[in-house]
Parts: C-alpha cells; structure tokens; sequence
C-alpha cells in the first residue's frame, strides 16, 4: 500500500480558501473534478508546488515532480469543493489513511461552521 502523509501545505491552502470564502458546496465532485488537461495547465503555468497546493496528501513512494505525488484532490484550481472533501475523507477512511481522513474531515467541519 502507498505510504500517505498529510500535505501540510495543501491543508493550509485550503483552510485559507475557505476562510476566505472562496468554495463550492453545490457541485457534485464528479461535475467539478479537473480535468486531466486542466492539472497539466496549472503544472504548466505554475509548476508542481501550485498543483500540490490542491491535494490533502502526498505519496512519499512516487517520485516528486510528478502528478502521481499528490493524492486526495479538494478543489478545482479555484474553490474548495465540498463534495471533495467528503469524497476524500471516504476514501482516506477505506484505505486506512487516518491522518488525511482527520484533515478532510477537519476542512469539511471549517467548511460547514463557514457556510452556516
């Protein structure tokens, strides 16, 4: 099994979207998820630390400077998705990823306290 750490960063990001209230709590994930073309633009534009920023994990096996790196999407390159979120914390809690369930479920918590 791949070895999962928290994407610190990601977290941080994230939490500052949210704060800001730069997210999207009304699309479906399957709608909202980026493209494959639209990860390669931002990787184009700004690089894999910018892309990064957008995942809740990082797989310490996969080498860095590339796509398989980061795991566990939020958003869409703009706004946090809350679907995402509860995608992510699902799956991180099926595969055994406690500390990434802990931060989905951390950021759908800030989400949710934000949107009410």
């Amino acid at each position: 099994m791949p070895s999962y750490q928290v994407n610190k960063e990601g977290v941080a990001h994230a939490r500052k979207l949210i704060d800001a209230g730069e997210f999207d709590d009304t699309t479906e994930w399957s709608d909202a998820a980026p493209s494959a073309s639209d990860a390669n633009a931002v990787i184009e534009e700004h690089g894999y630390e910018e892309f990064g920023r957008w995942h809740l994990a990082i797989d310490t096996e996969a080498s860095e400077g590339t796509k398989a790196r980061y795991r566990f999407p939020y958003g869409d390159f703009h706004k946090v998705n809350r679907a995402a979120l509860i995608h992510a914390k699902q799956r991180a809690a099926q595969n055994d990823h406690p500390d990434v369930e802990k931060a989905a479920d951390e950021l759908l918590q800030r989400l949710d306290a934000k949107r009410s």
